[in-house]
């Protein structure tokens, strides 16, 4: 991507106060940090992570495959090479076999819409090497993406390579010296931002340098008053040694996180459906993959403790959605179909979970003053208590998807809600099911 060489007027950027917009945030992390998120991000709530490159080829372990058969020298990824590849292959040669002759990016669209996630982050860089079948596929991914209305373009990108000669310089020059950010990866930054215009960044892999040496503030600073998504575009918490969970736009903490108790700011759940790895498998067992019903949960959670679920999978090297992602994006489709009222456009509510009966979570919609209630597991005695609310003469309890239901008060607090006798195929959905309170507090 791109020529190496860092243009002069994106210097200049990384020097001058942005001139575009009416706030101007200055490079440094207490003006980034007060840039107030995007609406449009909190509302979305559920977006799909896509892992895709050179090591999709090996489809091997992880997609640090790399690192771990060279630098860590793992024992099941030498043996692994050891017994399929020639002594002196290198892991470039496995670039040209990354051939996405399958790859067609209205296909995944369709997929991705049928998911019900409202953005998408693609990965144009794992801390490694940038080549391709020698095509955009970027560009084949946003301009599907732009012509689907409900769909918004995410990228990510690995501000370190863990094989770059010049960051390699740099980390042994205790990184007082900058000449991998300024020739590699902040013209790559840049070139991104302008040619695609995504609306979410996802920066990952400082390498342990500082924000500093990355020159993050700097770069926020042009990204938040002068790049052409200055106004909508929402990044994460990864942009330098220590910055995670404590700058950026919104948090992620770590992977697979899920604090199940609210954050003082904006979070993002980033999570795989293949447990072992971010990157497609061809060994992988179906344990390995997490069921629909562990899906919707984790969804549920998140979104009842003020986060979003970014929900990854890994295509195959020719450019294919394997059979059981497709399969788990659709179920979520068909959950969210039903239920979508209970977790877009909400809001976390004053409790997240019920005191009294567990594998409950709530969420709150205000412009409705619609409490719901989810529940994980369907009770078998025909009735749930629901602890928390608290209801008022004209308060009304709906199955979502169903309809009105019957209830009664119970002391200290709450209600004892009745639940119709439905048969699997009555049942508004398979899963997981959300109550709807309106004319309770």
């Amino acid at each position: 991507m791109g020529n190496g060489k860092l243009p002069v007027y994106f210097l200049l950027s990384m020097l001058l106060i942005g001139t575009g917009g009416t706030t101007k945030y200055e490079p440094n992390w207490k003006s980034i940090d007060s840039r107030p998120l995007p609406e449009w991000y909190d509302q979305a709530k559920f977006g799909i992570f896509i892992h895709w490159g050179v090591f999709s080829v090996p489809s091997f372990g992880s997609e640090w495959f790399w690192w771990y058969w060279q630098k860590q020298k793992v024992k099941p990824y030498v043996d692994f090479m050891k017994k399929n590849y020639p002594p002196n292959f290198k892991y470039q040669d496995f670039a040209p076999q990354f051939t996405a002759e399958f790859f067609d990016a209205k296909e995944w669209t369709d997929i991705f819409a049928s998911s019900g996630a409202k953005y998408i982050v693609l990965t144009t860089k794992h801390h490694e090497v940038d080549v391709g079948p020698k095509r955009d596929l970027v560009e084949e991914v946003a301009s599907a993406l732009r012509a689907n209305s409900d769909l918004r373009l995410g990228l990510y990108h690995s501000l370190f390579e863990w094989f770059n000669p010049l960051f390699e310089l740099d980390a042994a020059n205790d990184f007082t010296t900058n000449y991998f950010p300024t020739a590699k990866t902040l013209p790559e930054l840049h070139e991104l931002v302008v040619k695609y215009k995504p609306e979410v960044l996802w920066s990952d892999g400082d390498g342990d340098a500082p924000d500093e040496y990355w020159n993050s503030t700097g770069f926020l600073a042009w990204l938040y008053n002068d790049s052409p998504v200055r106004d909508t575009v929402v990044t994460n918490d990864r942009w330098g040694f220590g910055s995670i969970c404590k700058h950026g736009g919104y948090y992620t903490c770590a992977d697979r996180y899920q604090p199940e108790h609210l954050l003082d700011r904006k979070w993002e759940n980033c999570m795989t459906i293949d447990t072992k790895s971010w990157g497609y498998r061809r060994n992988a067992p179906l344990s390995d993959f997490l069921s629909v019903q562990q899906l919707v949960a984790t969804l549920v959670e998140t979104v009842s403790c003020g986060g979003n679920l970014l929900m990854n999978i890994g295509p195959t090297h020719d450019g294919r959605i394997s059979p059981i992602f497709e399969e788990r994006l659709r179920q979520m489709g068909q959950w969210l179909k039903v239920n979508g009222a209970s977790i877009y456009n909400t809001t976390a509510w004053r409790v997240q979970q019920d005191a009294v009966t567990p594998k409950i979570w709530y969420t709150f919609k205000p412009q409705e003053n619609s409490i719901f209630a989810l529940l994980l597991e369907w009770p078998n005695n025909g009735s749930v208590i629901l602890s928390e609310p608290v209801t008022q003469g004209h308060t009304q309890v709906m199955l979502v998807g169903h309809g009105l239901l019957e209830w009664e008060p119970v002391k200290p607090s709450g209600l004892r809600v009745l639940l119709p006798q439905l048969a699997i195929g009555q049942m508004p959905c398979q899963w997981a099911w959300a109550l709807m309170l309106t004319g309770a507090t």
